[in-house]
């Protein structure tokens, strides 16, 4: 019982969409040190294809979407850019 209650937490915790390619999508984002912002872009725009069908994956590009817009907005403000 113990064992499948480590793998269940082990699957929550890392499911098969986090795992696509030869690296993570994780291991990625930590190397190139990047802002959260720009991570949480980055996470939603590599695993969309895998983690849903039909309307989900829609709703994973908008949420790319929506923090690719808030890192410009962020830049905008800091350069001081209209």
């Amino acid at each position: 019982m113990e064992e499948r209650l480590e793998k269940m937490n082990i699957d929550n915790i890392n499911p098969k969409h986090y795992q696509q390619g030869k690296i993570e999508v994780i291991d990625f984002i930590i190397d190139q040190k990047m802002s959260y912002l720009t991570a949480s872009a980055c996470k939603y725009l590599c695993r969309w294809e895998h983690k849903h069908l039909g309307e989900g994956r829609l709703d994973d590009l908008r949420k790319a979407r929506w923090f690719i817009e808030k890192q410009i907005e962020e830049i905008m403000k800091e350069d001081d850019i209209s």
